[in-house]
């Protein structure tokens, strides 16, 4: 389910998906095939890490990332399941061939 809730959101961010929700900043992004492809596949992640381990392992990440480059658009474009979100957000196709825990690959 996509719903439009511009409260959730700050600063550049657009979409947000939470188990079973996709959540977008603006009405018109719900049509938008890139951003709810890319959204569509945290869900799995999500599914694939029982959902609070996928949360625990975004924000360790996140945290680590930050240390790392000290800046906080470099920690989040380096985090493991963004970089398979945003690799793949153009194919609409790979959700139906991806493999389990894929996001490993981008460790």
């Amino acid at each position: 389910m996509i719903i439009c809730f511009p409260l959730l959101f700050f600063g550049g961010f657009h979409g947000m998906a939470i188990f079973p929700f996709i959540f977008v900043k603006y009405n018109y992004l719900k049509y938008d095939k890139k951003v709810i492809n890319h959204e569509k596949i945290h869900l799995r992640q999500q599914l694939e890490l029982i959902w609070i381990l996928f949360f625990v392992i975004y924000f360790i990440e996140y945290f680590v990332n930050l240390i790392r480059y000290k800046d906080s658009h470099k920690a989040y474009m380096e985090i493991s399941f963004e970089k398979e979100a945003y690799a793949n957000e153009k194919n609409n196709e790979y959700l139906k061939n991806r493999k389990f825990w894929n996001f490993l690959k981008y460790y």
